[in-house]
């Protein structure tokens, strides 16, 4: 390998120096497609580097699409990576992938070894007490551990004693909705448009009354004219439009929660993955007496954990533990340590800083293809997250364009989906679970669909 690739291995840059070279001896047909690398710690030490810089060249060049790594059979160059990056396949084919649906993670980026050793650590070192029926909130140690996470990431003001592990964020709100129900509520607000799942979990128990959202977020105007006394939102990150609450909403909602007594739901579904702007803290941070957090493990990490929280003021939270303990006595406590263990391990924010790396060349990546394919159409949202929504002319009908797109593998979501009253047409994409080479060939399926659909 040294004689393959020649950089400068001295002073700041070298992981991209490492990459570059990588890039350019794969473009070059010097690593040819199924090639198997060396492991980061033989490079390195043929090299003269250290372990993280390679891991880093490797984990950029994944993200791009030109390697490939999986658990057990090492770093490969892609078999269809070629010069200049381009895809094998026809552009415009069909590729049966689904590359374009939103709300799903890498699943193949999930920290298999470093969960491995995290979970073989709990069972070898958990008491056998701990293997009892335990808290329906949650083992303690666990909730410990989240709620300092919390705090340092997110801002938030809660002790351990105010979380609740749930299995994932809709078990969250569906108990949650249980819980309010019981306490005299028929009505609950979300914003419009909004988490077509969020609102499925409310309906369940309550009526779900639509309020609009502009590019401030929420319109707390249009909230308070209505009999609504409590809300969700999506703050950080409103989902799907990706705008975030201006602070003078924010202060405006917290006035009307406390004045009307009332409740903030806050879903704080993908806050971790942001690119472009400076992390914005929840807002139960602010307002912890009003305020309901939800979150959740199954962007970052994976939707098949089913790991979840929930915190609330104490009322509202002995409810939900109410509910919590009629359905099914607690969560899988192996799991939640093992989580836990991440936490505390610095694992979790490893593979998180990790992740936004590769989630961010894919998102370059769609808008690069987006204005190449589709080059008059707006863009909302790319700041963060694991999607953005694409506007499509007045009159266009976005259920009909998804639907054709959905037949050809591509899995948008239409925004009409996502809303209870009228508004304009767009899709919901999402990217952060295929290639680049693979994205951009499903935006030129995609405007070649919403070309048909315009004729």
């Amino acid at each position: 390998m040294e004689a393959l690739l020649s950089f400068d291995r001295t002073g700041r840059g070298v992981a991209g120096r490492l990459t570059e070279a990588l890039r350019t001896a794969i473009e070059q047909e010097r690593l040819i497609p199924g090639a198997r690398l060396p492991s980061s710690r033989e490079l390195a030490a043929e090299l003269g580097l250290s372990r993280g810089v390679v891991v880093e060249a490797y984990e950029q060049l994944i993200a791009e699409g030109w390697l490939t790594g999986r658990r057990g059979s090492g770093t490969t160059v892609a078999t269809a990576a070629h010069p200049h990056g381009a895809a094998t396949r026809d552009p415009f084919a069909p590729l049966g992938l689904r590359p374009l649906r939103p709300g799903v993670p890498d699943l193949g980026l999930f920290p298999r070894s470093t969960w491995r050793r995290a979970y073989e650590q709990v069972i070898t070192n958990m008491p056998d007490a701990d293997l009892d029926y335990g808290d329906p909130a949650g083992p303690a140690s666990v909730r410990e551990q989240l709620a300092a996470y919390l705090r340092r990431v997110r801002a938030a003001r809660l002790p351990a004693t105010d979380l609740m592990l749930t299995a994932g964020a809709a078990q969250a709100f569906s108990l949650l909705a249980r819980a309010l129900r019981g306490a005299g509520h028929r009505v609950v607000a979300l914003e419009d448009p909004g988490s077509k799942g969020v609102r499925e979990q409310l309906e369940y128990s309550l009526t779900v009354l639509p309020v609009p959202v502009d590019e401030e977020g929420l319109d707390v105007d249009a909230l308070a004219r209505t009999t609504a006394r409590a809300v969700v939102v999506t703050p950080a990150h409103q989902f799907p439009t990706g705008v975030v609450l201006s602070p003078a909403r924010r202060a405006a909602l917290i006035a009307w929660a406390r004045r009307r007594g009332g409740v903030i739901i806050e879903d704080d579904y993908d806050a971790e993955f942001r690119y472009d702007r400076d992390p914005v803290g929840c807002l139960q941070g602010v307002a912890p007496d009003v305020t309901i957090y939800i979150g959740s493990a199954s962007k970052a990490l994976a939707p098949a954990l089913r790991l979840g929280w929930l915190s609330a003021p104490p009322t509202h939270l002995a409810a939900v533990r109410t509910q919590r303990q009629a359905v099914d006595l607690g969560g899988p406590a192996l799991e939640q340590h093992a989580f836990a263990t991440l936490l505390g391990s610095g694992g979790y924010d490893r593979h998180l800083r990790r992740a936004r790396r590769a989630y961010r060349t894919r998102r370059d990546a769609v808008m690069a293809a987006l204005a190449a394919y589709l080059p008059g159409l707006r863009v909302h949202g790319v700041a963060a997250g694991l999607h953005l929504v694409l506007e499509l002319p007045a009159g266009t009908e976005d259920v009909a364009v998804a639907a054709a797109a959905n037949r050809a593998g591509l899995g948008p979501v239409a925004l009409s989906a996502c809303r209870l009253d009228d508004g304009p047409p767009g899709l919901v994409l999402g990217y952060a679970a295929h290639t680049p080479d693979e994205l951009t060939a499903a935006i030129a399926t995609l405007a070649t669909i919403i070309a048909e659909a315009r004729a």
